[in-house]
C-alpha cells in the first residue's frame, strides 16, 4: 500500500521456513535457499530446525561458488555444535571447498598441473581432511579424505620440487639442495623423491661437492633399478557430496 515490498515469508513458523530452503536447495536455486536459511535462523535461533540450517547453508554456499562464506558457515557449525553426530561432514566440507579451491578455476576447461599454484588452499584441505580422519576414523567421508590427503601430499612436494628447480635455474644452488633434501626428508613414499635426488645431483655439482652429487647420483640409480620409487598418485574422484538430512531429526517428515 506504501510501496514497501511484502515479505511473503511472514508468518512461516521454522518448519515451513525450512522446508520451503531445502526444496530451493534441492531445486539448485541456491541464492534462494541461502536467503531462507538466514531467515530462519534469525527468527528462530535455537532448535533443530536452525541447528540443520547452518549446516545445510554451509553446503549452499559451496555449491553457489562461495567458498569463503562456505567455509565460515562450515567453521561456525563446528564451534556451536562440536559433539555434533554430523561434525564429520562439516570438516569434510571444509576440506572439500579448500581443496577444490586448490584445483582451481582453470581446471574446469584447461588441464593444468595443481602442484605449481600457490599452496596454500592446498595445505588447510590438507589440514581439514587430516582432522577428520584423526577425529572420525570410521566416518563414511574418511576413506575419501584419506585419499584426497595422499593426492595433496604428491602435489605439496611436487611445489616444492618447482621452487627447487627455479632456485636452479637462478643459479641459487644452494638454495635448491635444501629445497631438495626437504622433499626427501618430508614427503618419502611420493613421486618427487625422484626429482629431488635429480635436483640434488645437479646442485651438489654445481656447488663442486663433488662427493654429495655421486652420492646422490648413486642413490637415485640404485632406486631406479630396484623400483623403489612410486607412480604420481591418482586424482581422487569427484566428491559425492551432498545436503545432509538428519534422519533421527526427521525434518523432512514434518
Amino acid at each position: 500500500m506504501f510501496g514497501q515490498e511484502q515479505d511473503e515469508t511472514e508468518g512461516w513458523d521454522a518448519a515451513k521456513l525450512y522446508a520451503e530452503a531445502a526444496a530451493e536447495l534441492d531445486a539448485g536455486s541456491y541464492k534462494s535457499a541461502i536467503e531462507l536459511y538466514q531467515t530462519l535462523e534469525a527468527r528462530y535461533p535455537f532448535g533443530r530446525y536452525a541447528m540443520q540450517a547452518q549446516l545445510d547453508a554451509a553446503y549452499a554456499h559451496y555449491r553457489a561458488d562461495e567458498p569463503e562464506d562456505a567455509l565460515a558457515a562450515a567453521e561456525r557449525f563446528i564451534k556451536l555444535y562440536p559433539q555434533n553426530p554430523y561434525v564429520d561432514y562439516a570438516y569434510y566440507l571444509k576440506g572439500i571447498v579448500n581443496y577444490n579451491r586448490s584445483v582451481g578455476f582453470l581446471d574446469r576447461f584447461i588441464p593444468t598441473d595443481a602442484s605449481q599454484r600457490d599452496p596454500g588452499a592446498a595445505l588447510d584441505a590438507f589440514k581439514d581432511f587430516a582432522t577428520l580422519v584423526e577425529r572420525f576414523p570410521n566416518s563414511k567421508y574418511a576413506e575419501d579424505a584419506r585419499q584426497r590427503m595422499i593426492y595433496l601430499r604428491s602435489n605439496l612436494a611436487m611445489n616444492e620440487i618447482h621452487v627447487a628447480r627455479y632456485y636452479l635455474k637462478r643459479g641459487a644452488y644452494l638454495a635448491a639442495a635444501n629445497r631438495a633434501n626437504y622433499v626427501i626428508q618430508h614427503y618419502q613414499r611420493t613421486s618427487a623423491v625422484d626429482d629431488a635426488l635429480e635436483v640434488l645431483v645437479a646442485a651438489y655439482g654445481a656447488l663442486g661437492k663433488t662427493d654429495l652429487a655421486a652420492d646422490a647420483k648413486r642413490i637415485l640409480d640404485l632406486n631406479r633399478q630396484q623400483g623403489r620409487f612410486i607412480a604420481d598418485e591418482v586424482k581422487p574422484k569427484k566428491a559425492d557430496l551432498t545436503r545432509r538430512l538428519w534422519d533421527y531429526l526427521q525434518l523432512d517428515k514434518n
